[in-house]
C-alpha cells in the first residue's frame, strides 16, 4: 500500500538512479510516493543526457507528463505540458528524450520492469490503447460537465463548487481510474472537510493552495489513501492553482463540518506528576521540511 504523503516538496527529496531498464543514457528520479509492496510509484524524473529506449511493454500502467523539454514517442514529438499513457499490455513505442527534460512518471499496479518488444501483450484489455495528449491544445471545462467526461460522481454525494475546471488526460472506462489537470480560479474557496472513496494524489504545477495540512507551492505533492479527510481549501488570490491529479476511480466528495479528532487514554508514567514527560502525538502523514509544522493535527 502507498503511504499517506501530505505533503512533500520535491526540493527536499534526494535523487536516485532512474528505474528505467533497457535504456541508453543517464536519468535520475525523486520518489514522491512509493508502494514497496507492488512497485507503484509517483516519480519526478530528470534526464541528464540524450536518453533512448526501444519499444516494449511495461509491467505497470505507465504515464509520463512532460514538465519541460522534449520527448519523442514513436513518430510523435512531445514538449511542455504533453502527456502519454500506456495501459497494461499496450505497446510503448520507441522513446528518445533530450537532455534537460523533466517529467512526472506514474506507475500503477506494477513495478519498474520493462520488456523490449514490438507488439501488444496478451494481457491487453480489449479497448486499451496508447494515449497521447497535448494539454496546451485542450480546452478547460467545468468540473461538473458530464458531456466532456467529468470524473466526478455527484449521484453518490457531494456538491459541485463553481470555479474549478478540468482537462481530462486519461480515464479507464472500466474502473474509472483517471488522470486530469485541474485549475481553480483565483480566490476559489471550498468548505468544509471532504473525504473520498478513492485515493487522490496531486502535484502542483502553478499557483498556490492552502488547506488543513498547510500551504502548497509549485513542486509540492500529496498522496492520500481513500477516506482521509482534508479541506477548507483556498486557492491563491493572484493565480489560483493548477494541479495534475489522479484518482483510482470516480471521485465523490463527502463533507464533514466541525471535524476534530481526539486521543484518549489513561497516562501510566507520563503527564501530571511527571514534569519531563511528553504527550503522544496523533498519527501523521509523511511530510517534508518545506511543508513546515502542521498547525493543528486535531483538525482532520
Amino acid at each position: 500500500m502507498r503511504p499517506h504523503v501530505e505533503f512533500v516538496h520535491e526540493d527536499d527529496l534526494i535523487w536516485h538512479p532512474a528505474e528505467l531498464p533497457h535504456a541508453q543514457g543517464e536519468a535520475v528520479q525523486k520518489n514522491l510516493c512509493y508502494d514497496e509492496e507492488d512497485g507503484s510509484a509517483s516519480l519526478r524524473v530528470d534526464f541528464r543526457t540524450v536518453w533512448t529506449r526501444p519499444s516494449g511493454l511495461h509491467t505497470a500502467l505507465t504515464e509520463w507528463y512532460i514538465l519541460k523539454g522534449e520527448v519523442r514517442i514513436g513518430d510523435t514529438t512531445l514538449s511542455d505540458g504533453d502527456y502519454w499513457c500506456a495501459p497494461k499490455g499496450v505497446l510503448t513505442p520507441k522513446l528518445e528524450v533530450q537532455p534537460g527534460t523533466e517529467i512526472l512518471l506514474f506507475r500503477e499496479y506494477g513495478d519498474w520492469q520493462f520488456t523490449p518488444g514490438d507488439k501488444d501483450g496478451d494481457n491487453k484489455a480489449k479497448d486499451a490503447e496508447l494515449v497521447i495528449m497535448s494539454s496546451g491544445k485542450m480546452k478547460w471545462y467545468d468540473v461538473e460537465d458530464p458531456v466532456n467526461g467529468s470524473p466526478m460522481d455527484f449521484e453518490r454525494g457531494g456538491t459541485p463548487v463553481p470555479g474549478l475546471h478540468i482537462k481530462l488526460l486519461y480515464r479507464d472506462p472500466e474502473t474509472g481510474f483517471y488522470t486530469r489537470l485541474i485549475r481553480a480560479e483565483p480566490g476559489w474557496v471550498e468548505h468544509p472537510l471532504a473525504h473520498h472513496p478513492v485515493f487522490e494524489e496531486a502535484y502542483m504545477l502553478d499557483g498556490d493552495f492552502e488547506y488543513n495540512f498547510g500551504t502548497m507551492k509549485v513542486g509540492s505533492y500529496f498522496f492520500r489513501p481513500a477516506g482521509i479527510r482534508h479541506g477548507d481549501f483556498s486557492a491563491g488570490k493572484e493565480n489560483g492553482f493548477v494541479f495534475i491529479l489522479r484518482c483510482d476511480g470516480d471521485l465523490v466528495d463527502w463533507y464533514t463540518e466541525n471535524a476534530r479528532v481526539e486521543m484518549q487514554g489513561d497516562p501510566v508514567n507520563w503527564g501530571e506528576g511527571y514534569p519531563r514527560s511528553e504527550p503522544p502525538v496523533l498519527i501523521q502523514p509523511t511530510r517534508s521540511k518545506s511543508a513546515g509544522k502542521w498547525k493543528d493535527p486535531n483538525y482532520q
